[in-house]
């Protein structure tokens, strides 16, 4: 009989039973130790605090999630207590002392960050620690914050955790995971990968009187209690303190501790305590994941906006690196990516999204975010410059002028890129042509920058370049542009694609919007109350709800060429003064937009900030969950019984959410929009994707609209007052497509609107060299290339099967080299794939699972 049907009957059982024989009440046990760090919360003297109260108490035992580059620090003020800690921690057995968990380099939620960044996130925080103490294992992965996301099972595995923790029971302030299972699940990732993991037990209820805790934070009899009824024979709590806390050990100092409780490392708790023969399979997708922040503040929306932007040109920079290590012989610049990694790491910290306001050494994390990201991105632009110049030849006056485009994603593609012309050039004398020698349509943008510049679509092989000639003509007229007509304040736009009309009375929004490469569908319900791209949300100083389809708008037609046509429109919420650009390019399905608004004064927006009275931060309402009140844009589209698709790092999850609203923090939803929320029409085989710059909350209802969080300004956590204090600038895309997501590519198409395509003008001999390269094709595309590395151990590749589907592909890697292997994320091989030369290339096969990852090595 197992342990489990022992305690499955009447707790009366656990008092007594039989003649009067008393029974020993069952063991529960508690996974204490710190959280924390260097950056957010870690005194100059801990450490020796940790060793101390570990010798004091014999059979305390602490994991450990700590900032990485906090151990830099201790080493340097602390040696001594750095030494005998560094003795403790040498046994990394279950039966040890200390085990680490959640190496994550800065500590990130991992929900808000891209996958590449995960990885790096995980990798580059276990090499940190492994400095410091070589012998550290990484068997359980466990975060005393909501660190988590759908993906994680799979990327555990391959970096060789056996565990997982889905507990975060004393610091739920951003949110929980959503309850599920007994003692133990095997979590199943879209991947197919499993993970042993302690869930949060399904009858681990919020506590009451508390917006930040579970009632698993502090073996109360109570809790164990409940979990011993719920069939949980070895129940377990938790709490990783705050590093600085000097409380020795938690249950110690709570009081009313069931009993007995006993310390346990995870480790010790999976290997040695738990029942493993009772895991039951538990599918967790990203919508379990129950997060929420403060979305729209202006702070956290220039935090997510300027950590989005280092992400994508950091990649870019180390994808053109390879390219030039490859083809162009330069050294990899090891050093600057390094650092350029470490500082896009840390400005994903937790800390630097939750409370933002919060100072460290005179600086806020708002200002340290800003420095960090600023830093990724001067070593990036640096990367990239020097390697787009070692790709496209050297100088010689007098030569023919070309332009190289640089491609950074997985797939061949065809996008605009815009040219700054030579010095004395003009657009309207500039011809381009292909390789073919085809005149490409090309047109001034010249309104946009004080620099001389051509725009044209650009077509460039997957991971690689292409090469376009640039010859000096005669002044001459450019080809006609859209359409344009207006009549009765509406104005009617016309490319090969779209049909678009705004209504100057309505604030410019949206009142038609017909897809000409979808038959001919209208994708606005105009029978809405709420208009097509309109900007609405509740201003408290006016007590009402303020719209930009209130007050009439001026549209400008800043571009009407052959390949763009840019509109602005300009108008106003309230007295506030609103500026919206929409881009519609010839041939390409993505609508781009953009707003800014210039905000006078400091108003109020959202929902009032209490109930009744001050702020509480035990107070279940909260003011800054309300998205229905603040200001968003919406959406209403010609959609019926759609279907509501989002992605998440290495992810895609189906939502099961009847709408996304709440406003009480025991009843988050996952309404986070990290690139793009999908809505398809099955019926129609139609859909409409929202694209967004930077991680936020989207919106949806029953309404069939689609809205994007743009700005709260009030009360937020802690009571903190999240004010305006500049302008609002925010990027936003709409991308119709036929069929699913799947069948749109949307994925790739989300990477192409993030890492766009490259050019560099240079001047050669009449003919240019290695006109067209590709480090990488892929047979029949879809597959995503997060990352490319090259290194005196080779290339190394990264690839991203981003479908519901397992897929199979041939693939052709632009040089000739001894091998193949597929490596785990640790470094391990788990395979050399057979391969074959073809010309100057080596042919291999890949099969990758469902939101499979694969690493390829490639020696020199």
């Amino acid at each position: 009989m197992t342990c489990l049907r022992v305690w499955s009957g009447s707790l009366a059982l656990l008092l007594l039973l039989g003649a009067g024989q008393a029974w020993p009440a069952p063991t529960a046990y508690f996974a204490d130790g710190y959280h924390g760090g260097v950056y957010g919360h870690y005194p100059a003297d801990f450490t020796r605090f940790i060793v101390d109260s570990l010798r004091s108490h014999p059979d305390w035992k602490i994991n450990l999630e700590i900032e990485p580059e906090t151990w830099d620090f201790v080493r340097t003020n602390e040696p001594e207590a750095y030494a005998e800690f560094k003795q403790l921690a040498a046994d990394q057995s279950a039966a040890g002392r200390i085990e680490f968990i959640n190496p994550a380099y800065g500590q990130s939620y991992l929900w808000n960050i891209s996958g590449e960044c995960v990885l790096q996130q995980l990798a580059r925080g276990m090499d940190k620690i492994r400095q410091h103490f070589p012998t550290a294992q990484f068997v359980t992965y466990s975060s005393e914050e909501p660190c988590f996301t759908s993906a994680l099972p799979g990327i555990l595995d391959s970096f060789g955790f056996k565990y997982a923790v889905l507990k975060n029971p004393n610091t739920c302030w951003g949110g929980y995971m959503r309850a599920g299972g007994g003692e133990l699940v095997n979590w199943v990732g879209s991947d197919g990968s499993r993970i042993l993991t302690v869930p949060r037990y399904d009858m681990e209820a919020l506590r009451p009187g508390s917006t930040w805790e579970t009632i698993a934070n502090a073996n109360s009899p109570a809790y164990i209690q409940a979990a011993l009824a719920a069939q949980i024979p070895q129940p377990v709590g938790m709490c990783l303190q705050d590093a600085g806390w000097r409380f020795g050990p938690w249950l110690d100092h709570v009081g009313n501790v069931y009993q007995p409780s006993e310390t346990t490392l995870w480790r010790n708790y999976f290997e040695h305590v738990a029942d493993r023969r009772e895991a039951r399979d538990g599918d967790f997708t990203q919508e379990d994941v129950q997060v929420s922040l403060v979305w729209g503040a202006q702070v956290l929306q220039r935090i997510a906006q300027q950590v989005r932007g280092a992400e994508n040109r950091l990649v870019m920079a180390e994808k053109l690196a390879t390219l030039a290590a490859v083809y162009g012989d330069e050294a990899w610049p090891g050093a600057t990516l390094d650092e350029s990694w470490r500082t896009l790491l840390l400005s994903q910290h937790h800390d630097c999204w939750i409370v933002p306001y919060n100072e460290r050494r005179h600086r806020t994390w708002a200002d340290q975010v800003a420095a960090w990201t600023a830093g990724t991105c001067r070593g990036s632009d640096e990367v990239s410059a020097r390697s787009v110049t070692a790709l496209a030849g050297g100088q010689t006056n007098g030569a023919a002028c070309f332009v190289r485009v640089f491609n950074t994603v997985g797939q061949a593609r065809t996008n605009l890129v815009s040219v700054a012309l030579p010095a004395g050039w003009r657009s309207d004398t500039v011809r381009i042509t292909d390789g073919a020698g085809r005149e490409l349509p090309a047109q001034s943008a010249e309104e946009l920058s004080d620099q001389q510049q051509v725009i044209f679509r650009a077509s460039s092989p997957p991971l690689g370049y292409s090469t376009f000639r640039l010859e000096k003509m005669t002044p001459r007229s450019l080809p006609a542009g859209p359409s344009v007509l207006e009549t009765n304040g509406l104005v009617s736009f016309e490319t090969d694609l779209y049909r678009l009309v705004l209504d100057r009375r309505r604030g410019g929004a949206i009142c038609s919007l017909v897809a000409k490469q979808l038959g001919g569908r209208e994708l606005v319900d105009t029978n809405r109350a709420r208009c097509f791209d309109e900007i609405r949300g509740r201003f408290r100083e006016a007590g009402q709800f303020l719209s930009s389809a209130d007050q009439p708008a001026k549209i400008e037609r800043l571009e009407v060429g052959p390949v763009r046509l840019r509109v602005r429109v300009s108008g106003q919420i309230g007295t506030q003064a609103v500026t919206q650009m929409i881009t519609l390019v010839q041939g390409e399905p993505r609508i781009d937009f953009s707003v800014r608004i210039d905000w006078r004064g400091r108003p109020g927006i959202g929902a009032d900030g209490t109930r009744a009275g001050g702020f509480h931060s035990e107070d279940d309402y909260k003011a800054f969950y309300n998205d229905r009140a603040k200001l968003r844009v919406v959406f209403p589209l010609n959609l019926s019984g759609e279907r509501i698709f989002k992605d998440a790092p290495f992810d895609v999850a189906t939502s099961s959410l009847a709408d996304t609203y709440f406003d009480h923090w025991s009843a988050i939803k996952n309404n986070v929009i990290l690139n793009w929320v999908d809505a398809f029409d099955p019926d129609q085989q139609v859909g409409v994707s929202l694209l967004t710059d930077h991680t936020t909350s989207y919106s949806h209802d029953t309404d069939h609209s689609l809205g994007l969080t743009l700005q709260y300004s009030g009360v937020g956590l802690w009571g903190r007052d999240y004010a305006i204090d500049g302008a609002t600038e925010v990027h936003y895309a709409l991308l119709p497509h036929g069929g699913d997501w799947q069948q749109a590519d949307l994925w790739n198409a989300a990477r192409c609107w993030n890492e766009p395509l490259v050019a560099k003008v240079f001047w050669s001999g009449l003919a240019a060299s290695q006109p067209e390269r590709s480090l990488l094709r892929i047979t029949g595309g879809g597959w995503e290339v997060p990352t490319a590395r090259a290194g005196a151990n080779g290339v190394l590749i990264r690839l991203f099967n981003p479908s519901a589907k397992a897929s199979t592909k041939i693939l052709r890697y632009g040089r000739p080299v001894a091998k193949v292997e597929l490596v785990q994320l640790n470094g391990q091989v788990l395979r050399e794939i057979p391969c074959h030369k073809e010309d100057d290339a080596t042919v291999f096969k890949l099969a990758l699972p469902p939101f499979g990852i694969g690493t390829l090595r490639l020696p020199p």
